[in-house]
């Protein structure tokens, strides 16, 4: 059964607010991360990659949402092989942030003791290009959405 109107709209503004947040905190985090951060810096960081697996469930949340009770039939979009492709995307995003956060998470002891974060040549330019991978691969994700609302893969 198919909710009002207004739901509709509010399950759609969580979902897209969702993903600004989503990408407002990986954009924020790709910004701040440097080779040489002050003990403020990192833990403002560790503070954003806290807050960024809250935004990808809230996504996640809201996309589940949308798709059984405040889209279209379900069938249009779990039929779809695009759909799947966007969840792929989805799931590769989450993956591609597990090593940041690992990285992150080891700051800690230094940040405890008022010291900042050691970071090698190699783990600044590993930990860089999985936070542009993160930001390529979520880019990515929109256009199978645009391609799947207008019938593509379906």
């Amino acid at each position: 059964m198919r909710r009002n109107v207004l739901a509709q709209a509010l399950a759609a503004y969580v979902h897209f607010a969702g993903i600004l947040l989503l990408a407002g905190i990986l954009t924020a985090e790709l910004v701040l991360y440097r080779q040489v951060l002050t003990p403020e810096q990192a833990r403002a960081i560790q503070r954003l990659d806290m807050l960024y697996p809250l935004a990808a469930l809230l996504v996640l949340g809201s996309g589940l949402a949308r798709l059984f009770w405040f889209a279209k039939e379900p069938s249009f979009y779990l039929d779809n092989p695009v759909f799947w492709i966007k969840m792929g995307l989805f799931v590769a995003v989450a993956l591609a942030s597990v090593v940041p956060t690992i990285h992150f998470l080891r700051w800690s002891p230094r940040l405890k003791q008022g010291h900042r974060p050691e970071i090698s040549d190699r783990q600044y330019r590993h930990i860089r290009a999985h936070l542009w991978s993160e930001c390529i691969l979520l880019l990515l994700i929109p256009l199978a959405a645009v391609l799947m609302a207008r019938g593509i893969g379906g």
